[in-house]
């Protein structure tokens, strides 16, 4: 039997292992890389980041917004950014009434315009209305970011830019989608910056 000690320094140790992969990747290095480049270019033309995903995904959705909205680190303009998690009258309305399956294809419908940031979360990757709000912000001509993962998901597919982790384990791709989402911020900070 394990005692608790073990327990939690085997996690941080599988934390820490995925980190230092991910960090040599290449493939990663470079899609982190578009991702910023392509959400910068977009805020400079005056458009906004619609953020969906379930459960954690949903979390995180609501922690980037808060940090665009908000500020991550330095002061700077307000970025246009809203988490499709956050009205609850329509979630429940929607899944109640219609199907879950589209409340965020629905709110892309809504609120998606144009050359705006359609950024799902999924670490699976292969979440139905997921997927649905994707090819929803695609028909919208939204540029769409996944954050995924694993290569080869059903997000994957409608995604124009894509970030996976290197590994299956939820908690772990939570954590690196975590890490480069901050990225991300601190990027957006530096050359938004007032």
């Amino acid at each position: 039997m394990k005692h608790a000690n073990d327990i939690l320094m085997s996690e941080i140790e599988e934390a820490q292992a995925v980190v230092q992969k991910t960090l040599v990747d290449e493939t990663f290095q470079t899609h982190l890389q578009d991702i910023s480049t392509g959400i910068l270019k977009a805020l400079q033309k005056g458009k906004k980041i619609l953020l969906f995903g379930n459960g954690g995904s949903a979390a995180d959705a609501q922690h980037i917004a808060g940090e665009f909205v908000g500020k991550f680190r330095t002061s700077r303009p307000a970025i246009p950014a809203i988490a499709l998690t956050t009205d609850t009258s329509f979630l429940t309305a929607w899944s109640n009434d219609e199907a879950f399956d589209f409340v965020f294809a629905r709110q892309i419908e809504a609120l998606g315009n144009e050359g705006d940031i359609a950024w799902a979360l999924s670490t699976s990757g292969g979440s139905r209305n997921v997927f649905l709000g994707l090819q929803a912000a695609r028909r919208k001509k939204m540029t769409t970011i996944g954050f995924l993962g694993k290569e080869g998901s059903l997000c994957s597919r409608e995604s124009h830019y894509t970030l996976y982790c290197n590994s299956l384990n939820t908690a772990r791709c939570q954590e690196i989608h975590q890490i480069a989402y901050h990225s991300i911020c601190a990027y957006i900070d530096h050359f938004l910056s007032s």
